[in-house]
């Protein structure tokens, strides 16, 4: 058998064990070290599998990823998002379906404190699904919404899919964070335009605000949106103004998010033990999965196959934006059955030289590939931000009344997705400015 049978053979087997519903890290893991034995015989194989593991664990970037996690559960389990949402709904209540645009709003903020899309999804849930259901809103939109809106929670920075992206192809992390904005306030905004149709159409899905807002109660509600604000100026002004990089300010998030409870008189000991729990947690398993790819990536450069793949779409004379749409066929589908990080980490090591090959922009590639991956969070039968809106309602609302609520923001999405294929400078313009 030649070495590029050997590597064909591994991807297959991969990807029927994980089928199978092996774990994804076992299943990249195992076949890679296998494949790895097979080729280059047992010393080789021992020493690569030591040597990714280290070289891995030892990128200084990746230790923004355990920070940005614990800014983002800090501020989760001492609410300090309550406040922005308030302040949202008092000022978005008289707009058709006020408060989904509300929660569409506040995920987008709540977004700038997590890399996690089901962290935004969970933490909005908590907070307006209960709301929204006792005024009177549609169990489809109310839901619904949440579930969409919180994919916005992988593209605003910080985003933990960015990083491992910036990682994996040694691109710049803080350009593919500033990539990461226009995409998500497009999104952000695509969704409000999409609900603000919907009630234009059928009034009933949300019943307008019958209590008028005073100034004051506007004025009230903003004082209390200063936790968050506090946390994003100091994130966000230190990184883009150079004071420290995209690494460093995942330890300053962190501390700051400390701080910020502390002040705020919300942090205590079970706010810091959830947090630091749930944060070694996925860590853990984000660095497992992430160190199979590395040896997947290893696997398929030592039989070739990463190699054969380039050059055959290459040979057609592929065009950034025909790898594009052929890689948003590719992602709809694993993301009918694989978790955004397992996708991305799978394909990388063969879509990488691909995407090198044609000379378009990894920041744009990067961005396209993690809102690719985001839409598969609600998509059926995976979908796994409409699970955790259903934990968060419980029986009041089926999954399929949640399924049933994300298909006008799935429609949308392909459009948003249509837009940065062909027109890459919504996602690039940015990181050009300012990187240049």
């Amino acid at each position: 058998m030649t070495d590029l049978m050997i590597g064909f053979s591994g991807v297959a087997v991969a990807v029927l064990l994980i089928l199978a519903r092996i774990p994804i890290a076992v299943a990249l893991a195992s076949v890679s070290f296998v494949g790895i034995l097979v080729l280059l015989g047992e010393r080789a194989a021992y020493g690569i599998l030591s040597a990714v593991v280290y070289d891995f664990v030892a990128n200084w970037t990746l230790t923004s990823i355990p920070m940005f996690l614990l800014m983002g559960f800090i501020c989760f389990h001492a609410g300090l998002t309550k406040g922005l949402f308030n302040a949202c709904r008092v000022w978005l209540s008289g707009l058709p379906g006020g408060l989904a645009i509300t929660s569409v709003v506040g995920a987008a903020g709540f977004a700038t404190v997590t890399g996690s899309s089901v962290a935004c999804a969970a933490a909005m849930g908590r907070i307006a699904v209960p709301e929204m259901l006792r005024l009177g809103y549609k169990p489809e939109l109310a839901t619904g919404c949440i579930a969409a809106a919180g994919t916005i929670g992988a593209l605003i920075p910080p985003s933990i899919l960015l990083i491992l992206f910036g990682v994996f192809t040694q691109t710049p992390v803080s350009l593919l964070f500033l990539g990461g904005v226009g995409a998500g306030l497009l999104t952000a905004i695509s969704y409000i335009f999409v609900i603000i149709v919907r009630v234009k159409l059928d009034p009933s899905l949300a019943p307008s605000s019958a209590t008028p807002i005073t100034r004051q109660e506007r004025r009230d509600a903003m004082r209390e949106t200063w936790p968050t604000l506090l946390l994003i100026g100091i994130v966000f002004g230190g990184l883009f103004s150079g004071l420290f990089t995209a690494t460093e300010a995942g330890a300053v998030g962190a501390m700051a998010s400390f701080a910020v409870a502390a002040m705020n008189r919300t942090l205590n000991r079970g706010v810091i033990w959830n947090s630091i729990v749930e944060t070694t947690v996925t860590t853990a398993s984000i660095f497992v999965i992430t160190i199979g790819a590395n040896l997947l990536t290893r696997f398929l450069s030592l039989s070739d196959v990463a190699g054969v793949l380039s050059e055959t779409i290459v040979g057609f004379g592929a065009e950034p934006w025909m790898l594009a749409i052929g890689l948003t066929c590719l992602y709809m589908l694993l993301g009918l059955i694989l978790e955004p990080i397992g996708a991305m980490l799978l394909t990388l090591p063969v879509v990488l030289p691909v995407m090198a090959a044609s000379e378009a922009s990894f920041i744009w590639y990067g961005v396209l590939i993690v809102k690719l991956l985001e839409m598969g969070m609600i998509t059926p039968p995976v979908g796994l931000n409409v699970f955790v809106v259903k934990s968060v309602v419980g029986n009041q609302v089926s999954t399929t009344q949640i399924f049933r609520g994300i298909w006008w923001f799935l429609v949308i999405d392909f459009v948003v997705v249509g837009l940065m294929i062909a027109f890459p400078g919504l996602v690039t313009a940015l990181p050009n400015l300012i990187g240049s």
